[in-house]
């Protein structure tokens, strides 16, 4: 019998740990940033749009790589006070 997950946690087949086979989630969120900002690029004609849109997905990917050591190493966090 599989016990119950909560809402928030990711099923145990998505991430298996940090040393399974296949792409990290971090790979596959960039992949699916490019993947959006080239259909962005490539279907939007209006400049403004089109900068607008590339500007967000842009500072999601910054916000996904920048928040990859907190992912990586969740309990070394810096208690400088």
């Amino acid at each position: 019998m599989r016990s119950r997950e909560t809402a928030g946690e990711i099923p145990s087949g998505f991430c298996e740990g940090s040393g399974s086979k296949g792409m990290s989630r971090l790979a596959m969120a960039l992949i699916a940033y490019s993947v959006l900002g080239a259909l962005a690029f490539a279907t939007l004609s209006d400049f403004r749009i089109r900068t607008l849109t590339l500007l967000i997905l842009g500072l999601f990917a910054f916000k996904s790589w920048m928040r990859r050591k907190d992912v990586l190493h969740p309990d070394s966090e810096n208690d400088s006070e």
